[in-house]
Formats: structure tokens, C-alpha cells, sequence
């Protein structure tokens, strides 16, 4: 009686209530669980969802007529859509449907995602922008076939304040002009690696885009010209020079003198800057929030130590590969005490009375990179834990001398901790996890090469780190089946796992890794004592699994190969070089994995010339990478090969 009064008083609650509380449900899992109560709570979720992220371009038809209201829509996952596809979405919208020409969905839609949908040209572009007249931000990266025409067909989107164009690599300063002229309201803009894109483009879009506040040109061939132009960006925010070759401390000097709103920059790799002109960029902006000048300092030198003093709010600086004394620590915690993060990667010179001085004056450290720092010991690692309270990253990869001393000090102290990097540090053991467990925000542990840790040591993982999503155990050989147990128990929410290499799993430890239902990454390289059977549980088990890399398992037979193409139907990437696969099991994986866009086929000894024809024919249609033994170049027919060019696929011969 109790149950029949509580499920009337809830749905006698208004549309405005039941709107309230839906929106109130922050994770995707809570928003299914409200539609699955009743009709109503359906009909709540249809009229409230803004946002749509489709993983299977089948089902778009009916999505979209069942959610008329959406103001984001993410179709990165489809890489299958084209221009006939748009035109079918904006005439009709699902079998039977009574819409109006023009789909309804699009009318309100304010932002789209296209990246990698390589199918889609010129003119299901332009189709997109007519129909959807509130589109402010747009995103087509990786579509590498992209070029003039296709920004031309998306100049017209005259309301678009967001754009992503990476690796459209067929781009070009008339695409860009177009899009400059068309789009003026832009106030972001993405061109990493449009490799045709030179001085005179960025020139025509600095004069007229003036409200750009984030601008992202790395990997371009660009030169000084371009940072003339755009120190005349008044707005800009935030400025992206990553690697950029051609341009050097006299384009900086531009900088210093124009983009008065500038707080990012991040000339990492750029071999022509060197602390001359990180100097003109920090006199010129003393309100600069972050500065990524990694990889490009041979030295951290004494007049930029003495400029970075007037940076009291810097936040953010990341410096690696760079040579560093202490007094430099001692300049920067003395002088930027509002430092969140800093990267010392591979920096010379780093020191324990090094990271003593700089975590004396920078307490509000929540992120901190010390990869390589070879002197580092747990005196440092002490110093950090009792300094840096509010630590959540610390990345501290082939650190030796690091032990179960400083890991107890961080299990201590930094109860916020929520990812770090012990990769090669062999001096960490399972007590050492024992105290690292401590920390129960974990959420990213990385292990690799960490040979002194046991079954022992993951059980404690297990049993206290129960946000955990990603886990690298790559060639952690005291590893077993016991440890994967207890790992299962405790760490429900585990998405990304490496196993590879680690010897001592069986079937029975890939059967506890079936029972991870959120799991979407797995590598399990060279387990050589897995079969048909494990795999089978793993993929009946992770019904998520995007990324499987299976390379070296030869005692799989095709039992499990077959599970794979009948359960894993969101698998996007898998990698079955050196596989036992037979050809009709390779086929039905290849043809029956719908979502499958890139696949390794390197060396499959039990598969023939015509085996892999035919499976590369079943998925010819969406596969977007594969990697093949470099003999069937010559043995494949040159119909096949002619049809993966034509629809985009990349082929790389090993």
C-alpha cells in the first residue's frame, strides 16, 4: 500500500516539478534511470534533453524526432554521415514522420559536431548551416578532405562564435578569407596543422574577426608577419603557437606590444624562441595567467626569472626539458604565489632542495609534473605531501628513488589526490600501495613497469580507490588473476585498464574483468595464457568496449572472436596483429562491428590473402585507418585498395 501511495504521489507532481528535478540529474546513468520509470518521466526527458551525443548512426532518424529540442548535438562517433544522410535528416525525420520539410531539430540547434566525419562535403555543410539558424559553435576537426569549398558552405553560418577546424588539411587562405568575411562575430578559432594557411590569411582574419579571444595557429608554417597581425587582436585571450617553426623572438616582440587582454600563451617547441623572447611576453603582460613555453628553453635564464617576478597571478607555467638552478625555485616561490600548476618534465637541474624551495612559497600546487627528474627522492615527495595539501596530479615517471616512505607521506597529506604517474618507478612496492590507497578521490593511477608490486598491493587499490577509471599495469608481472578479483569488487567506474604484458592472467582474470560494465579501453598485449573463453567473457561483460588491443594473444581461438563480433558493438579501434584469427572469423569481426574506424591486421597467421580482401570489403564503408603486412600490397586486388582511397581510408604498410 505504501509502494501504490508513493508512486501516486509522484506522479502527481506538475511538468514544471518533474523539469526541476530532471535537471538536477547531473550524470547520464541517473537521466536513464528517470525515463525508464514511466511514460511521463519519458516524455520529460524528450521535451528537457539539450544536449545528444549519438554512437550509432542508425538510430539518428529516431533520436532526433524524439528529442525536437536539442541545442547541442555531437555526431563525432558517425563517421559514416554524409551529404545524402543530411539531406534524408533535414526532409524526414524517421519512417513514417509528418514533419515539415525542414527537421525541426535543427531550428533551435546552437552547437554541432562533425569532427572526423569525413564523409561530409560542400554540400551537406551548406545544407546544415541554412537549416539550423541559431548555430554558434561548430566543429570539423580531423576532417582532412575539408577545404575551401567546405568552408565557404559554413561562411554562412553568420551567427558561428566557435570554430574548430583541425587538420582540415586541404584548407587554404581563400577557405579561411571566406570564413573571415562571412563569420565576423567569431570569437574562436582552431586551425592547428591546416598546413596551407599562411601570414596572408591570418592577416585578413585579424582585420576582420576583432573579436577573437582564442586563437589556436600551431604547426603552422606561419612567420613573424602573422604575430604582427595578431597583436592588433585587442580581445584575444588566449593565443596557441605550438610548435610553429618559422617564428622567433622578433615576432614576440609584437606580442609584448599588442594583445592587451592576453592571459595564455603557449609557444612549446617552437625552436626559434628562446627566453629573449618569453621576456617581451611577460613584460608586455604582467596579468598573464599561463605561460607553456616547454621543450623550446635551453635554460631558464636570470633576466626571465627577474621579469617573471612581476607575475602575481601567474598560474600556470610548464617549462620542460629546460636547465634550472635552485635560485630559480627560489625566484618562483617567492614571487608567484598563486601558482596551481607547474611543469618540470625532463627539466636538468631539479633537485630536492629544488622542489623543497619552490613548494615552501607555492601551497596552492594542484598540479605538478617532475617525469624524468632522475634526483627526486621521497625527501621531495614529503616536502610536496605536506606543502601541497590541495595536490590532485602529480606525475612523477622514472623517478627511482622514489619508495614506499614518500608514498606514505602523499597518503598522509594529499587526500585530494586524484591522478598520478609512477611509471618505471620500481622502488614502489605493495606496501606502498597500501598507503597510497589512502587516497580515496584516486581516479587515474598509472603503474607501468612497476615490477615489485603483487596481487597484495592491487587488493588495496581495490578495496579503498573506488573512483578509479584508469588503471596502467603495463608489464607488472607479480600481477594475476587474484589481484584483477579484487579490482573487480572495488572498481566498478574502471574505463581504461592495461594488462598488456602481464604474464600471469588467465581466462578466469579476463572473466573478473567481464564483470566491469563501464569499461571502454582495454590493452592486453602478449597475455599469453588467455583464450576464446576469456575473451568471450569480456566482451559479453563490457558491452562499452570502444578500444580493444589484443596484439600477441595467439592462444585465442575463434570462439572468442566470434563473441566479439556479436557483443562488442560499440568497438571503434582493435588491434589483432600477430592473432590466431581464422578469415570467416575475421570477417564477421570486420563486417559486424558497425562502429569499427580503425583496425591493425598486422601478421594473422591463420588468415589468407582473399580472407583479408573480404573483410576489408565488409567494412569498407566506415573504416577510416588499417595497418596491414606490407606483402599485401602487392597481393590485395587493386579494386580494394582503390575503393579504401576513395572513401578516405588511410593505409599504412608494416
Amino acid at each position: 500500500m505504501l509502494s501504490f501511495q508513493s508512486s501516486k504521489n509522484v506522479l502527481s507532481l506538475t511538468e514544471d516539478l518533474l523539469v526541476r528535478i530532471y535537471e538536477l540529474l547531473a550524470a547520464e546513468s541517473d537521466r536513464k534511470s528517470f525515463r525508464l520509470v514511466c511514460r511521463e518521466f519519458r516524455r520529460i526527458d524528450s521535451l528537457t534533453r539539450r544536449h545528444l551525443r549519438v554512437i550509432r548512426i542508425e538510430f539518428l532518424p529516431i533520436l532526433l524526432r524524439k528529442y525536437p529540442r536539442l541545442q547541442s548535438l555531437d555526431l563525432s562517433a558517425c563517421p559514416r554521415i554524409d551529404d545524402g544522410v543530411v539531406s534524408l535528416l533535414l526532409t524526414r525525420v524517421g519512417p513514417g514522420s509528418n514533419s515539415p520539410s525542414l527537421g525541426h531539430w535543427a531550428w533551435g540547434l546552437k552547437s554541432l559536431v562533425l569532427s572526423r566525419a569525413t564523409g561530409l562535403r560542400f554540400s551537406g555543410l551548406e545544407m546544415l548551416t541554412r537549416a539550423c539558424p541559431c548555430l554558434e559553435s561548430v566543429d570539423v576537426s580531423y576532417c582532412c578532405g575539408f577545404g575551401d569549398r567546405e568552408a565557404a558552405a559554413l561562411s554562412s553560418a553568420v551567427g558561428l562564435r566557435e570554430l574548430n577546424m583541425d587538420k582540415c588539411l586541404q584548407l587554404t587562405d581563400v577557405g579561411l578569407a571566406k570564413i573571415a568575411v562571412g563569420c565576423s562575430k567569431l570569437e574562436k578559432l582552431s586551425l592547428k596543422w591546416c598546413m596551407e594557411i599562411t601570414d596572408l590569411g591570418i592577416d585578413l582574419l585579424c582585420k576582420k574577426c576583432v573579436d577573437l579571444k582564442y586563437l589556436d595557429v600551431s604547426y603552422l608554417k606561419v612567420t613573424n608577419e602573422s604575430l604582427h597581425s595578431i597583436a592588433c587582436l585587442l580581445k584575444l585571450e588566449v593565443l596557441g603557437l605550438m610548435a610553429c617553426p618559422l617564428i622567433d623572438d622578433v615576432g614576440l616582440q609584437f606580442i609584448e606590444r599588442g594583445c592587451p587582454s592576453l592571459k595564455v600563451i603557449d609557444v612549446s617547441r617552437c625552436e626559434g624562441v628562446s627566453s629573449s623572447g618569453l621576456i617581451f611576453v611577460v613584460r608586455g603582460h604582467r596579468n598573464l595567467l599561463e605561460l607553456n613555453a616547454g621543450y623550446c628553453l635551453s635554460e631558464l635564464s636570470t633576466a626571465l626569472l627577474h621579469q617573471m617576478k612581476n607575475l602575481n597571478h601567474l598560474e600556470v607555467i610548464r617549462i620542460d626539458g629546460a636547465r634550472i638552478s635552485e635560485t630559480s625555485f627560489q625566484v618562483i616561490s617567492a614571487n608567484c604565489k598563486s601558482l596551481v600548476e607547474i611543469g618540470l618534465s625532463k627539466c636538468v637541474g631539479v633537485t630536492n632542495m629544488g622542489i623543497m624551495r619552490l613548494v615552501s612559497g607555492c601551497i596552492n600546487l594542484r598540479v605538478l609534473n617532475l617525469t624524468c627528474c632522475h634526483s627526486i627522492t621521497d625527501a621531495a615527495i614529503s616536502a610536496i605531501a605536506y606543502s601541497c595539501r590541495s595536490l590532485v596530479c602529480l606525475k612523477v615517471e622514472s623517478c627511482n628513488m622514489i619508495t614506499e616512505k614518500g608514498l606514505c607521506q602523499l597518503g598522509s597529506f594529499c587526500l585530494l589526490l586524484e591522478e598520478i604517474d609512477l611509471t618505471d618507478c620500481c622502488g614502489v612496492n605493495d606496501k606502498g600501495l597500501e598507503y597510497l590507497s589512502r587516497c580515496s578521490e584516486l581516479s587515474c593511477l598509472k603503474l607501468g613497469l612497476c615490477t615489485n608490486i603483487s596481487n597484495k598491493g592491487l587488493s588495496y587499490i581495490g578495496s579503498n580507490c573506488l573512483k578509479i577509471h584508469e588503471l596502467d599495469l603495463y608489464r607488472c608481472t607479480g600481477i594475476g588473476d587474484d589481484g584483477l578479483e579484487a579490482l573487480s569488487n572495488g572498481c566498478k567506474k574502471l574505463r581504461k585498464l592495461n594488462l598488456s604484458y602481464c604474464n600471469e592472467v588467465s581466462d578466469r582474470g579476463l572473466g573478473y574483468i567481464g564483470r566491469l560494465e563501464e569499461l571502454s579501453d582495454l590493452e592486453m598485449r602478449a597475455l599469453h595464457k588467455i583464450t576464446g573463453v576469456g575473451l568471450e567473457a569480456v566482451a559479453v561483460g563490457c558491452k562499452r568496449l570502444a578500444d580493444l588491443d589484443m596484439k600477441h594473444c595467439e592462444k585465442v581461438g575463434d570462439s572468442g572472436f566470434w563473441a566479439l563480433a556479436y557483443y562488442s558493438k560499440n568497438l571503434r579501434q582493435i588491434n589483432l596483429s600477430y592473432c590466431g584469427i581464422s578469415d570467416m572469423a575475421l570477417c564477421m569481426v570486420m563486417g559486424n562491428l558497425s562502429r569499427l574506424q580503425e583496425a591493425k591486421l598486422v601478421h594473422l597467421s591463420n588468415s589468407t590473402v582473399e580472407g583479408v580482401e573480404l573483410a576489408l570489403r565488409a567494412c569498407c564503408v566506415r573504416i577510416k585507418k588499417v595497418k596491414l603486412f606490407a606483402p599485401l600490397r602487392f597481393m590485395l586486388s587493386s579494386e580494394i585498395l582503390e575503393i579504401l582511397h576513395a572513401r578516405g581510408c588511410i593505409i599504412r604498410w608494416d
